[in-house]
This record gives structure tokens, C-alpha cells and sequence, in this order.
């Protein structure tokens, strides 16, 4: 134990030397280093972040990246058409790999319902995931993927419900500042208030078909029964 807390202390000296040693380039030299590359440094960031960010890998980092080495228009656009590629390759891997299993345990009704709700939802319960800041884009992408939910409304939704956030993270530039700006938090507070109204109306509109249909057929058969017992004869008549 003592060994692991003096090679831990020795590894902070050390990157704290590097740190004072080694001169770290402003936001203006790495736009710079950027413009330099050209085309083949926005392909290779696409690359990575389409990639990376469909393993839990957090899409702030790529955002504000984005923002920082392409500025607003270039970032914004590698940044959203990523975002989409990225939950599709989340999306179709989690569906390959996992909907099998969960297609053992539909018989369970905490599955079902959640499977349920998701795919009845649609592209309207995507958006609002997406929308709320503290719902993790690669996990989300695994559980519609091992969904019912089609490709086409969870693409819908996940491109729909990730421009407000992602747009704001590259607009605001938190990477040149280095701190959280109180515009972005208020961004994202009314996001997820956004987010939270569209879920909430999305799992009411999407109430599985098997309970309404079941009480369409207790009314029927109730009402079945009081013609029934109308129209029977009286005692002693």
C-alpha cells in the first residue's frame, strides 16, 4: 500500500513538473494547429468522435473540442452529424448483441413495460432523453438498440433532442474559458425541463395496447352482463 501511495505521489510530481516545464499552447495556437491540417484533421476528428463517443466515452469532451479546433459553423456541423453516427453505431450493436436476451425475459413485466414504453414513445421519447443533460448518450443508444423501438424514429430522435445541448457546448466555448459559463447551466436547467415534459407526455401517449384492450373487453362484458340481467324475468312472473 505504501509503495502505491509513493509511486502515485512521484507520477503527480513528475506531471506537475511537466506542467510548469512545458509550455502549454493557448486556445488562438490550437485553432492555428487546426487550420493547418485541413480537411484531413475534421475527418480524422469525425473519426474519433463517432467512434469513441459510442462507447461511454462523454460527448462534452468532443464538443467543446469541436468548438475550440473548428470554430461554431464547422464544429457545430462535425459535431451533430457525429452525434447521429455515433448513436446509430451504439444503437445497431447493442441490437445485434443484446435483443435476444431480452427478448427471453419479455415474459417479465418490468421488461415488458419498459420495452413497451420505449417503442411506444417513438422518436418524441428520444428527443427527450437526449434533451436532459444527466441521461449518458452511448447507455441510452444500448437501450433503445436492445428496444423494440425502430431505427428510424430513434435517429429522428436522437438528432432532433442532441442539437440544443450539443450547440450550446460549441457556441459557448467552456473550453476557452476553462470554467462552466452560467449561460450553458441555464441551457441545460431548460433542457432537461424540456426533456422531462416530452418524456412524461411520451410515456402517457404510449400506455401499453394489452390494458386498454382489457378494459375495453371488462366494459364490453360488463355491459353484456346488465342487458342480461335486464331482460331476465322476474320471479314467480
Amino acid at each position: 500500500m505504501t509503495t502505491r501511495v509513493l509511486v502515485g505521489l512521484v507520477v503527480l510530481g513528475a506531471l506537475a513538473v511537466v506542467a510548469v516545464l512545458v509550455p502549454v499552447p493557448g486556445p488562438a495556437q490550437v485553432r492555428l494547429w487546426a487550420e493547418g491540417l485541413g480537411a484531413l484533421g475534421v475527418v480524422a476528428f469525425f473519426a474519433a468522435y463517432a467512434v469513441c463517443t459510442a462507447a461511454p466515452v462523454p460527448r462534452t469532451v468532443f464538443n467543446l473540442a469541436a468548438g475550440l479546433l473548428f470554430g461554431d459553423v464547422v464544429g457545430i456541423s462535425v459535431a451533430l452529424v457525429a452525434t447521429v453516427l455515433s448513436g446509430l453505431l451504439g444503437f445497431r450493436l447493442a441490437r445485434s448483441l443484446g435483443r435476444e436476451v431480452v427478448l427471453r425475459h419479455l415474459h417479465r413485466k418490468p421488461v415488458r413495460a419498459l420495452d413497451d414504453r420505449l417503442s411506444g414513445g417513438g422518436a418524441l421519447a428520444v428527443a427527450s432523453l437526449r434533451l436532459i443533460p444527466v441521461v449518458p448518450f452511448a447507455p441510452l443508444s444500448y437501450l433503445c438498440g436492445v428496444s423494440a423501438l425502430p431505427t428510424k424514429p430513434y435517429l429522428v430522435g436522437t438528432a432532433i433532442g442532441s442539437v440544443p445541448g450539443t450547440v450550446a457546448v460549441v457556441v459557448l466555448g467552456d473550453a476557452l474559458t476553462g470554467t462552466t459559463p452560467p449561460a450553458l447551466v441555464a441551457c441545460y436547467a431548460g433542457f432537461a425541463v424540456l426533456g422531462a415534459l416530452g418524456l412524461l407526455r411520451a410515456v402517457r401517449s404510449a400506455e401499453p395496447k394489452e390494458v386498454t384492450a382489457g378494459k375495453t373487453v371488462a366494459g364490453r362484458e360488463e355491459t353484456v352482463s346488465r342487458t342480461n340481467g335486464g331482460d331476465a324475468d322476474p320471479p314467480g312472473g
